[in-house]
């Protein structure tokens, strides 16, 4: 089942957010055609603007988008893959496999923790927030300057750069770049 998140805007405003059956429906009920093309939805993930079929029925938008969201994953052959494991080559000195070997756990669990630190510590990327601020916010005061400090990884600067954009412009971009969207 898909877990992935929406959010629609028009103009400077926020519309409908959730899964894509949610918005879907919101845009429907709030009478927009079957293309609106005064509506942008994003993806709360990739940033990317998402179409959606707003023709039909709420029945025909509830089977086109809740179908699709519940669609299973194929099934494989038995072991590991339904928890996403797949086997790949690690080419590794034999200090390192000696070093592994020792701590707990083995080297694939040792692996995936010293992963699974380093993405914690990494900042976020900042791809999905510049996505959506060149679609949404490009002629706003301040972008060329939230665009360096973004990729620059500067939360301070960036947050005072933006600090002028409407609400929902703002507080949304600060999510997909990983700033407290409480602050302005």
């Amino acid at each position: 089942m898909s877990n992935d998140q929406f959010t629609a805007f028009q103009g400077t405003s926020i519309l409908a957010r959730g899964s894509k059956a949610r918005v879907a429906h919101a845009l429907h009920d709030l009478g927009h055609g079957p293309h609106p093309a005064d509506v942008l939805v994003f993806s709360d993930e990739t940033g990317r603007e998402t179409d959606l079929d707003l023709s039909g029925s709420a029945s025909d938008i509830a089977a086109r988008y809740t179908a699709t969201e519940q669609r299973e994953p194929a099934r494989r052959g038995r072991g590991r893959p339904k928890l996403g494991v797949k086997a790949k080559e690690v080419t590794l000195l034999p200090r390192h496999w000696d070093w592994l070997a020792s701590q707990p756990g083995g080297a694939s669990a040792t692996l995936r923790r010293l992963i699974d630190a380093a993405r914690a510590d990494a900042p976020p990327s900042p791809d999905p927030a510049y996505r959506f601020a060149a679609s949404m916010a490009g002629n706003l005061p301040g972008y060329e300057d939230a665009m360096r400090h973004l990729f620059a990884h500067d939360g301070p600067a960036l947050r005072d750069a933006i600090r002028d954009w409407p609400t929902d412009l703002r507080e949304y971009f600060a999510k997909l770049a990983g700033l407290d969207a409480q602050a302005p």
